[in-house]
């Protein structure tokens, strides 16, 4: 199964509806509940940093008998160092995202903690792409 979300950067009032949509998809799939968390956690912290520093981007995900597979690609100012955004607490969130109650540098740690497997690449200038796999 195919699904796709176009997500736009600074739309907070939308923020977490891809994600919501995948969760609701899996539970109708019987994916046991403790999966179904994993994967709304990845996903929605995936979504959340989009929202919060890309101009837009389009999260693809495909569900197969084995697991799934996330694709989240990004237009924006893309990442300088990814290993230093991979550290818990780090963030180029800005005061207004962080006035939110977003921005407290959880998001890329909180994904790897929740998924099987993540690839995370970056232009500056350009954006980031996000590739993660949870297997069930």
């Amino acid at each position: 199964m195919h699904l796709q979300f176009e997500i736009e950067g600074g739309d907070f009032s939308a923020a977490g509806e891809a994600s919501s949509e995948v969760k609701k998809t899996l539970k109708q799939l019987n994916i046991p509940p403790v999966l179904v968390r994993r994967i709304a956690v990845a996903l929605y912290e995936a979504e959340v940093n989009v929202v919060a520093h890309a101009y837009r981007g389009v999260m693809e995900v495909d569900i197969s008998g084995g697991g799934i597979y996330v694709k989240l690609k990004d237009k924006g100012p893309g990442i300088e160092n990814i290993d230093r955004a991979m550290e818990e607490g780090f963030s180029t969130a800005s005061d207004k995202v962080r006035e939110m109650g977003f921005g407290a540098g959880m998001g890329l740690p909180n994904i790897k903690k929740n998924c099987d497997e993540m690839k995370l690449t970056s232009t500056p200038g350009v954006g980031t792409t996000l590739e993660l796999t949870i297997n069930f």
